[in-house]
């Protein structure tokens, strides 16, 4: 495929009240027509509510996962989005990725935020996904994950970085910044989804949903402090052709991550 038709949603997100959050989403995906992928920001149904049990699923997902499989199937597009999911005494911070025809993937959240006590009530993730949306190689990642390029570094087996967060307005430069060397660094289409409006512990978050190309120039960034859907079209094919003419990647040093 040469091009992949994203949407990236930056939405106020209502502290541990899911039905709210899904039923005024449902309502805001209805602009999320002719897309191939949806994104939705991290704990999109709940808040970054870590330490509340009672708002978390359980594996299946609950109903969080049959929503997300009926707009999917509604919209015809992958929609993508990082729930809390009950494992074991903690939570998973999942990244589902759902598809029309009902298939799931996700990937669980790796570096765990030190100065938000997410360790304490949130397991980490252990394996590197990719997964493929229309012929494309996505490698999904959670907020945090950002900060760490070791994490992300591209091995030439993907396409496009994906990060959805609940970033805090307070270190938005961080985020803008670490989006963009992201991008030119691994030679990949970066897209980034944050959330806006303050939480329940009172964080407030101004937005900075973006995508940028693999030389860092930016493809569309969504307004601040407001909700808004960022619709982008990735060209592959001029992915391939830069890689071709500048091929940094092949001199990319090789290592192995533990876990």
């Amino acid at each position: 495929m040469s091009t992949l038709t994203v949407a990236l949603v930056q939405t106020d997100i209502q502290w541990c009240d899911r039905a709210a959050n899904l039923a005024k989403l449902s309502t805001q995906l209805l602009e999320c027509k002719d897309v191939d992928l949806i994104l939705l920001p991290e704990t999109f149904a709940t808040g970054f509510a870590i330490a509340e049990r009672r708002i978390r699923v359980d594996e299946t997902g609950e109903d969080v996962l049959v929503w997300m499989k009926k707009m999917s199937a509604t919209l015809d597009a992958v929609i993508a989005g990082s729930v809390l999911v009950h494992q074991g005494n903690k939570a998973a911070n999942r990244f589902f990725w759902v598809w029309p025809n009902g298939d799931v993937q996700f990937y669980d959240k790796r570096h765990l935020f030190r100065l938000g006590n997410e360790g304490d009530f949130v397991v980490a993730g252990t394996n590197r996904t990719v997964l493929t949306v229309k012929g494309v190689r996505i490698l999904p990642l959670v907020c945090y994950d950002l900060r760490f390029p070791v994490w992300s570094r591209n091995c030439n087996d993907y396409d496009v970085l994906v990060n959805v967060a609940n970033w805090p307005a307070a270190r938005r430069h961080i985020w803008d910044t670490l989006l963009k060397a992201r991008a030119m660094e691994n030679q990949a289409f970066v897209l980034g989804v944050n959330r806006v409006g303050e939480d329940g512990n009172g964080v407030a978050h101004n937005g900075g949903t973006a995508g940028y190309d693999f030389v860092g120039e930016p493809l569309g960034i969504a307004p601040d402090n407001q909700e808004a859907i960022c619709k982008l079209t990735l060209d592959l094919q001029a992915l391939a052709q830069f890689k071709t003419s500048f091929p940094a990647f092949l001199d990319a040093d090789v290592f192995s991550i533990e876990s």
